[in-house]
């Protein structure tokens, strides 16, 4: 039963986009829902962390401490890939995840996925292209914002 539930909310993510349903339910054995509460941290600034993340309901914040305060960097809502580049490259976190209000997650280890390299690697293919072009938004959305906060500071073609 749960297996059905992880495979429809596969399905329904970023990851699961391309993803035929045989691979949904594959990959719905290798993945765990968990839970977290308010302010809790889901993985601390500097940590090494090869698990994917995909935000189910609530948010979390992608944040850096600052004394006793967290400084917000972004903020991911429903249906956002966390910890996509450290799923990759297994580099320590520039920063910390921390769940904003109840928050529930999708959480994929990257050993598991790999596990499936021989016996489905279209599957491995399909998740790695989903992760690749997540990463491409992240990146494409920031490139636009340091346009426009480049163009706001220096006044040229600004639209505030």
């Amino acid at each position: 039963m749960a297996d059905d539930c992880n495979a429809k909310m596969i399905k329904e993510s970023k990851i699961g986009a391309e993803l035929t349903e045989a691979q949904c339910a594959a990959l719905a054995k290798l993945v765990q829902v968990r839970e977290y509460a308010d302010g809790e941290v889901v993985v601390a600034e500097g940590a090494i962390d090869e698990q994917l993340r995909v935000v189910l309901t609530g948010a979390l914040a992608v944040a850096k401490k600052e004394g006793s305060d967290w400084m917000r960097l972004n903020t991911l809502t429903a249906g956002d890939l966390a910890g996509e580049l450290a799923f990759l490259d297994s580099r320590p976190r520039h920063a910390a995840l921390v769940a904003l209000g109840p928050t529930k997650l999708l959480t994929l280890e990257r050993a598991k996925l790999e596990s499936l390299l021989e016996t489905d690697p279209l599957l491995v293919y399909r998740v790695m292209r989903a992760i690749a072009r997540f990463a491409h938004e992240v990146l494409h959305r920031s490139g636009w914002q340091i346009a426009q906060l480049t163009a706001y500071v220096y006044k040229t073609e600004a639209k505030y």
